[in-house]
C-alpha cells in the first residue's frame, strides 16, 4: 500500500519561506512522477509543481514561477517544495501526489496522495 505523508506546513508572514516535504513509502519511489497540488477554502485544488521520476524534469504553475523550487531524493523516498517569497494567496492546504510514469500536471491523472498539510501565509 503506498502512502504519502506531508509534513513542513506553518504559519509564516508574507516574503517569508517554508520547505515541504513528502515521504512516499509502500512502493518504489524512484517509479513515481510526483506533483504538488494546492487547495484554498471555497476553491479547486490546483497543480502546483510537478517533478519527473528522475528529477531532471520540472513543472510549475504561473503562479509560483520563480518563486517555489520542487526537488526529490530518490535515496530517502522524498519530494519537497520549497517556497520562498510566500504571498497571502499561497495560503491553502498542499498536497503531493504520485504517478506511476514520467510525469503529470492533472490531478486526474494521479494514483496517489497525501492527506495534505497547511500553509498560512498572513500580510
Amino acid at each position: 500500500q503506498v502512502r504519502l505523508v506531508e509534513s513542513g506546513g506553518g504559519l509564516v508572514q508574507a516574503g517569508g519561506s517554508l520547505r515541504l516535504s513528502c515521504v512516499v513509502s509502500g512502493g518504489t519511489f524512484r517509479t513515481f512522477g510526483m506533483g504538488w497540488f494546492r487547495q484554498a477554502p471555497g476553491k479547486e485544488r490546483e497543480f502546483v509543481a510537478s517533478i519527473s521520476i528522475s528529477g531532471g524534469s520540472t513543472s510549475y504553475a504561473d503562479s509560483v514561477k520563480g518563486r517555489f523550487t520542487t526537488s526529490r531524493d530518490n535515496a530517502k523516498n522524498t519530494v519537497y517544495l520549497q517556497m520562498n517569497s510566500l504571498k497571502p494567496e499561497d495560503t491553502a492546504v498542499y498536497y503531493c501526489a504520485a504517478v506511476r510514469r514520467w510525469a503529470a500536471t492533472r490531478a486526474s491523472d494521479f494514483d496517489y496522495w497525501g492527506q495534505g498539510t497547511q500553509v498560512t501565509v498572513s500580510s
